[in-house]
C-alpha cells in the first residue's frame, strides 16, 4: 500500500478528499479513543440530549468571577446547569432581596 497523499497542503489548505480517502476513513468511536483517551472519548461520543419541553430556560448575560467560571467549566459538560443548580440551591436558605 502507498502511502496516501496529505490531506493539506504547505499552507494549511485542504486539499479535495476523493473515493480513496473516504475508503479510508474509520468512525470517530473507532479512533478518537486512542487520540483523547478512553474517557474524553466516551464523553465526546454521549449521545446529547436536549432538555425536556417543560424546561424552558431563558438566556441570561452574567458576570461571574474566572475562577468560579473556571472551576465550573473543569467539572466537564453541563456546567451551566451546574451553575444553574447551585444558584437554586442558594435560594433555599437566602432571599434575594
Amino acid at each position: 500500500m502507498t502511502n496516501p497523499l496529505p490531506l493539506t497542503d504547505d499552507d494549511g489548505e485542504v486539499r479535495e478528499l476523493t473515493r480513496k480517502d473516504f475508503a479510508r476513513m474509520k468512525p470517530a468511536r473507532e479512533v478518537l479513543p486512542a487520540i483523547l483517551g478512553a474517557d474524553l472519548a466516551a464523553e465526546c461520543l454521549a449521545e446529547r440530549v436536549p432538555p425536556s419541553a417543560g424546561e424552558a430556560k431563558n438566556a441570561a448575560t452574567v458576570r461571574l468571577d474566572a475562577d468560579v467560571i473556571s472551576a465550573f467549566r473543569a467539572s466537564g459538560g453541563g456546567w451551566q446547569n451546574r451553575v444553574n443548580d447551585a444558584l437554586r440551591d442558594w435560594l433555599q436558605s437566602h432571599s434575594p432581596t
